[in-house]
């Protein structure tokens, strides 16, 4: 798969990367501009060597049947420090050199953090969906902004997650009486269809079969029922 050229310099101080999130937050499209999805991308980053080095997974499965159809593991230099809010400019190179030797281009990318569900209305779902024009879903374990009431317990129920009086995305029960995830656009996607896609991604489980198969990847564990 071939990535655009790159919107910023990856060498800049924290200061630049928020002004940079401030600045291309505004690119974001919240509205669906995706055709039909046939592929789901899912994305796993961990570390090495104490940190210095960033390694990222990337699986692409066929939907709605879930099967695994392609599978990446890349590794690059870790150059940004870590800072909360800020971890797409410490993770993504990684990703997209993961991306870059792809076989299969996905439809959607569901990633494992936030989309504008952010202090600034641009997690690594907005990023990674910018620099790669692909429709993606922030698909988060943990609430990073925002307030919200506890949904039902009944799988697919959802209540809306809200900051500064606007609503950034949804937290929804993938599966009855466990911790739900808070769901917000990343790109290219509306929030009722991003809801609905993590739902058919999700169709035993808490998290997505693209998260969880993406960890099987990076954890070489491709065997995991």
């Amino acid at each position: 798969m071939k990535i655009g050229t790159a919107l910023h310099p990856w060498a800049v101080s924290p200061a630049e990367a928020r002004e940079i999130q401030k600045r291309l937050s505004a690119r974001v499209i919240d509205e669906d501009h995706l055709g039909k999805v046939n592929t789901v991308a899912g994305i796993d980053v961990g570390f090495e060597d104490q940190g210095s080095v960033t390694r990222a997974a990337v699986v692409v499965l066929s939907y709605p049947e879930l099967q695994l159809l392609d599978r990446v593991i890349a590794c690059a230099p870790t150059q940004f420090p870590y800072v909360p809010g800020l971890l797409s400019f410490r993770e993504v190179p990684a990703v997209l050199k993961a991306f870059e030797d792809l076989k299969t281009v996905p439809d959607l990318v569901l990633c494992d953090g936030q989309g504008i569900a952010h202090p600034r209305r641009f997690g690594i779902a907005c990023h990674i969906g910018l620099l790669t024009d692909l429709p993606t879903i922030g698909v988060a374990k943990s609430r990073l902004v925002g307030t919200h009431a506890e949904p039902p317990q009944e799988r697919g129920s959802h209540v809306p997650l809200r900051n500064k009086d606007e609503q950034v995305g949804v937290v929804l029960r993938t599966r009855k009486g466990v911790k739900p995830l808070f769901i917000s656009v990343g790109h290219r996607i509306s929030l009722t269809t991003a809801t609905q896609y993590v739902m058919g991604c999700a169709p035993r489980y808490r998290l997505p079969e693209t998260t969880r198969w993406a960890d099987r990847i990076a954890s070489r564990r491709e065997s995991m029922p």
